[in-house]
């Protein structure tokens, strides 16, 4: 048996269906590793023995008999999803020491598939940014590079991964905060269609945007997760009502006509023109066109589309999302739960002074933007106008569609940069999610598949997108490129 700390999550499950391991022992070696890299900072709250307590239980249960689909899989959850054993502060100093008192309804799915988490991971505060140095209380390191950043918002969660302190961890994306860590620290994530998981207790940053989605370090383990996430949610009114889905056996499924030389024969990949321009970095382009050549190796076909309006989900992105966090996050006023200012003159200056404090720089400037955007006489000038323009992204998706399976591209236009490069330029770091944008306006599913490595050693991820409900094709073509490759299995120098 290889270290415990390498097992993928369907390599720990086959592991502990032959008995060749127990969760307790696997519990114990990611947490003793976390212990000895506290230096990433991950973890925002780890909950040893509350991990050891459940492992034994969920052995327990093996030893009777049970066999529920994740029983005994050991994990943990970005800090924007709410838990009743563990704090949930959003990364932000305002939610300081918040417990809820219900799960949100991704982690109680989870739950019921039999993981169990080993504490919080951290994050941009409120979900907010790209890098992950917008967190109240620590940074996060790239294990790949301890100088650089490992992408946002969901960057502790993908660091927890590539560092193997996790065999799997759920994030969330609102224009790319799966996708892009995914592929800064050379591990696979899925954003799946917007509505596919419930939001019920995620908490919110931008309503019509946000999706939960796993990171691990395979397409099966996404798959395997993803099926236990997803499904109708009556709390949610965004939830789809879709009939559960086994993502795992779709991944599985053969393509008809194919060949075991040629799984992906008759499947057609878009390469849209706008995902390539000069300006891609030059190892990131030569990454990604060897991903892509591998690609047609296995019998797929690429096909030239065009999505016009590329560069437009940035503009349109940047109003819509802090329009919706302006709103979303008024509910944090020190009224009712959360940080509250000290000796309060009257109830504006406890407004003031609450969210002064509590806030971070990046959370108050997308809630003056967001809140400008939406004020009388700019509403119909700015925010009206990047709705229809969000229409008009989505119907050049299903233009390309009608010539392609997939849509393929970089995740991001450079490999992860150094901690406080751009802190002085939050507009550079906005124009970094050129390529994640469309899809998350659209609200189609995608993912980032691990393809080389680019400058200074660091990893670079192949973006695939579908059309809606599309997750079993997406993770098949990912599955079948990982068979044929290695680089979901490269680790970071020293993890």
């Amino acid at each position: 048996m290889s270290a415990l700390h390498t097992l993928g999550v369907a390599e720990g499950l086959k592991a502990l269906a032959e008995k060749k391991i127990s969760s307790v022992e696997w519990t114990q070696s990611l947490l003793a590793r976390t212990a000895a890299h506290q230096n990433l900072g991950a973890f925002l709250h780890l909950d040893a023995e509350g991990a050891l307590a459940a492992a034994r239980q969920a052995d327990a249960r093996r030893a009777a008999g049970e066999a529920a689909p994740l029983l005994g899989v050991p994990m943990a959850h970005k800090d924007i999803f709410v838990t009743t054993n563990h704090p949930t502060t959003a990364g932000s100093k305002i939610l300081a020491g918040y417990r809820s008192p219900f799960d949100a309804t991704v982690v109680a799915k989870l739950n019921a598939a039999g993981t169990f988490s080993l504490g919080k991971l951290n994050c941009d505060e409120f979900a907010m940014g790209s890098a992950n140095e917008n967190s109240a209380y620590a940074k996060v390191h790239n294990p790949w590079d301890l100088e650089r950043v490992p992408g946002g918002s969901s960057g502790g969660s993908a660091a927890a991964v590539a560092a193997g302190l996790v065999p799997a961890s759920t994030g969330t994306d609102t224009g790319g905060s799966i996708r892009q860590p995914a592929s800064f620290t050379g591990i696979t994530g899925i954003k799946p269609t917007y509505g596919r998981c419930s939001r019920y207790g995620m908490i919110a940053f931008a309503s019509s945007l946000d999706q939960a989605g796993p990171m691990a370090r395979s397409a099966e383990d996404c798959a395997l997760l993803l099926s236990a996430m997803s499904g109708f949610d009556e709390r949610d009114a965004t939830s789809l009502q879709q009939p559960p889905q086994d993502f795992h056996a779709q991944m599985l499924q053969p393509r008809a006509g194919a060949s075991s030389a040629r799984p992906l024969e008759g499947l057609r990949i878009g390469l849209p023109k706008e995902f390539f321009p000069a300006a891609l970095d030059a190892d990131v382009n030569s990454a990604v066109r060897a991903g892509l050549a591998e690609l047609e190796k296995l019998g797929a076909t690429l096909v030239e589309v065009s999505l016009p309006r590329t560069e437009l989900a940035i503009p349109v992105y940047y109003i819509i999302a802090p329009a919706e966090a302006s709103s979303n996050l008024s509910r944090f006023d020190g009224v009712r739960y959360g940080h509250r200012c000290e000796d309060p003159k009257d109830l504006l200056d406890l407004y003031k002074r609450t969210r002064s404090e509590g806030f971070g720089p990046e959370v108050q400037r997308r809630i003056l933007i967001g809140s400008y955007v939406l004020s009388h006489g700019y509403y119909d000038a700015y925010y009206l106008q990047a709705q229809k323009l969000r229409r008009m992204i989505a119907d050049d998706f299903q233009q390309a569609f009608t010539q392609c399976d997939l849509i393929a591209g970089p995740v991001a236009p450079s490999v992860a940069w150094k901690i406080g490069e751009q802190g002085d330029d939050p507009v550079k770091a906005y124009l970094a999610d050129i390529f994640t944008l469309p899809g998350s306006l659209a609200g189609l599913p995608g993912m980032s598949v691990p393809v080389g490595l680019g400058a200074h050693g660091m990893p670079v991820g192949l973006q695939l997108l579908g059309n809606y409900f599309q997750e079993g094709q997406l993770l098949h073509a990912a599955h079948v490129l990982q068979l044929a490759t290695d680089w979901h299995k490269a680790t970071p120098k020293g993890f």
